[in-house]
């Protein structure tokens, strides 16, 4: 089993920054990629951004390819999110997920490709 943990979210006027952190434990050598993923109200669940966990090869959803980066740390066994240039539309509950399966990008941003799932954390942004 592998446990992971959201934090770093919170309130922010648009063009602003936020680091999310997702904190990994438990049988975190069995993690084959990492990934992003966000809800809004009414909406569904949808990709944000992907890694993977030994060669850290990175994967973006067009909505914020260039604006935010996705990292990790292995030895903290931690995930980050830089997000830049926040828009109101960023607005949502962001939710880490991790998979065990060598898995091709586009399986990825599926969210059912996904073993563990975080709680989630708030992210809102003011214009």
């Amino acid at each position: 089993q592998v446990q992971l943990v959201e934090s770093g979210g919170g309130l922010v006027q648009a063009g602003g920054s936020l680091r999310l952190s997702c904190a990994a434990s438990g049988r975190t050598f069995s993690i084959y990629a990492m990934g992003w993923f966000r809800q809004a109200p009414g909406k569904e669940r949808e990709f944000v951004a992907a890694i993977t966990w030994n060669i850290g090869n990175t994967y973006y959803a067009d909505s914020v390819k260039g604006r935010f980066t996705i990292s990790r740390d292995n030895v903290k066994n931690t995930a980050y999110l830089q997000m830049n240039s926040l828009k109101p539309e960023d607005t949502a509950v962001y939710y880490c997920a991790a998979t065990r399966q060598r898995s091709s990008w586009s399986q990825i941003t599926i969210p059912v490709t996904h073993d563990y799932w975080g709680r989630g954390t708030q992210v809102t942004v003011s214009s």
